[in-house]
């Protein structure tokens, strides 16, 4: 049976790499620009902004969503997705942490490539 290693991490870690793997992939950042840029929108409206196809885009708004970096609002047969603010903001604090302890633990003599 196999393993899930990445229990054994830091939680802290374990969520940042959730999060860098939903920014991993440049539709998702043209889908949180148009979001940003809207405020919200349908998957429709999504796929008239990108060159899409709605089901790439679905499934671009998904790994988004697992992410917690887009919330859905089901509004009748539609439904409306919008950026998870805090969400955002969380994520982006625990990146600046992360890097900035990265750089007090720098070695000097570490290879300068």
């Amino acid at each position: 049976m196999a393993v899930n290693k990445k229990q054994v991490f830091d939680p802290q870690d374990q969520a940042l790499s959730i999060f860098g793997k939903a920014l991993a992939h440049p539709a998702r950042l043209a889908i949180l620009k148009v979001l940003a840029e809207r405020g919200g929108c349908i998957c429709g409206e999504l796929v008239d902004a990108l060159p899409l196809a709605q089901s790439t885009v679905s499934q671009h708004l998904k790994e988004l969503r697992e992410a917690s970096l887009v919330l859905v609002n089901l509004e009748g047969p539609r439904s409306c997705y919008c950026i998870n603010w805090p969400a955002v903001e969380k994520a982006v604090d625990g990146m600046k942490e992360f890097f900035k302890q990265l750089e007090e633990q720098k070695n000097p003599n570490a290879c300068k490539g």
